[in-house]
């Protein structure tokens, strides 16, 4: 059978004669099959292809032969995962992130999906015993990763079991973290999150640092952050946000930037900026920009678009479209434009920073690891070179070692380092 990207099907064995046979055949991909354990049902994920830039997949379920299919569960906020069934193959089980919040839903075969866990956190790792309890990985602005159990008939009663970091974190003061919901410049309704320095004093004012998400079809959560913490520990404020393309707010909002990224998720951003200036205690004087991948696209993105911005570091970026999609180890970075870059090259160059270099007047560090195949550090280098070409003010950090995150616990560190001496080497100071 002739391959065709972003489709698969779902395959039964016979045992005894070795015979395949597809249950699936519709075009999009069908996986993660999860069998009842009655052996009569099959609950899988995917989706209808629509040539998306990023689709969220929904529960489908068939009988074991294949037969009656159906969508189980569709239109959400986000992707579901961690699928499973119930010991009396009743239902299922799965986890699923909106708005921010990870909790656990319960999908029963002849109804619609309902929300079992309720709470500002993120649960994980769910695992589901033979005799009603769960188990399961916790975390909360405030609370690092803990194992916690509940009863699945009553999921509001969740119990700590194991917590590893109660001493690391007992007699730290820690920045409270506000939900903010503003308007972007299209009237587009945009959520995000702005942590307090630890030591706030209400009229003071404190730089801020603007984080920016991956993917960028991904989100950021109420989960623990420890680099965000440490930030706040160090007198600044914290702002992220979720801007348009980000999961958990469902299919229609992914799809604002279908072919136009960076596009208007940047004008989201900006409006989150002013959102946060509105609180009254960010010094509009010391804003920094900073972000990963997707995050770091966009940081290069905005140092070429506006100069509010003391001082940027762009992470494992893309800074050239053109040599990005024939060097990277994603090919389907190819998708996100409507035409192939050699039938035209005119949307890719449009949507690379490198294009808008000659407007950066931000003093902007590059950072990405040596040995990363998803943003090849030659984007981070073209980008350098370009600012030094231009005379701007610039750094490049070649992580040794590191693919598209840094694995060792002394690079994160490193990176976290490189970013507050960045910041604070330009920051703007009363004489």
């Amino acid at each position: 059978a002739e391959y065709t990207r972003n489709d698969s099907e779902i395959y039964s064995v016979d045992l005894k004669s070795g015979a395949i046979a597809s249950l699936t055949d519709r075009k999009g991909p069908d996986r993660e099959p999860k069998v009842s354990p009655d052996g009569k049902w099959i609950a899988y994920t995917g989706y209808n292809d629509q040539k998306f830039t990023s689709h969220l997949s929904g529960i489908y379920l068939m009988a074991t032969d294949g037969s009656g299919k159906k969508m189980w569960a569709g239109n959400m906020p986000s992707s579901p995962d961690e699928v499973v069934w119930a010991p009396d193959s009743s239902g299922v089980y799965f986890g699923m992130k909106a708005q921010g919040k990870g909790n656990l839903y319960w999908l029963a075969r002849n109804e619609g999906a309902k929300q079992l866990t309720e709470g500002v956190h993120v649960l994980s790792s769910i695992s589901l015993s033979d005799v009603g309890t769960a188990a399961a990985v916790r975390t909360s602005f405030h609370a690092p990763p803990e194992l916690v159990s509940f009863d699945e008939k009553r999921p509001g009663a969740i119990q700590s079991l194991v917590d590893v970091n109660r001493d690391v974190l007992e007699g730290k003061t820690l920045g409270k973290v506000e939900e903010m919901w503003f308007n972007s410049s299209d009237g587009l309704k945009v959520q995000g999150w702005l942590i307090q320095p630890a030591n706030y004093e209400p009229g003071k004012k404190y730089p801020m640092v603007l984080y920016i998400h991956g993917g960028p079809w991904s989100d950021y959560t109420v989960a623990w952050n420890w680099a965000w913490q440490h930030f706040a520990a160090n007198g600044y404020a914290v702002l992220y946000i979720n801007p348009r393309g980000s999961t958990g707010y469902g299919q229609d909002f992914v799809n604002g930037i279908q072919y136009s990224y960076p596009g208007k998720d940047y004008d989201d951003l900006m409006a989150g900026v002013d959102a946060a200036l509105a609180k009254g205690y960010v010094d509009a004087q010391n804003l920094f920009v900073c972000g990963g991948s997707g995050g770091g696209v966009l940081t290069a993105w905005i140092v070429g678009h506006t100069n509010r911005f003391r001082a940027a570091v762009s992470m494992r970026p893309v800074i050239d479209w053109l040599s990005f999609v024939g060097t990277t180890d994603g090919i389907s970075w190819y998708d996100q434009f409507e035409k192939l870059p050699w039938e035209d090259p005119s949307d890719h160059i449009k949507r690379s920073p490198l294009t808008y270099v000659k407007n950066v007047t931000t003093p902007t560090m590059v950072m990405t690891g040596e040995a990363d195949l998803r943003t090849p550090i030659t984007q981070s280098e073209e980008y350098y070179r370009a600012l030094k070409v231009l005379k701007k003010e610039t750094l490049l950090v070649r992580m040794p070692d590191e693919f598209h995150g840094w694995r060792r616990p002394t690079h994160q560190l490193a990176q976290q380092l490189y970013l507050i001496a960045w910041f604070e080497k330009h920051m703007k100071r009363d004489k």
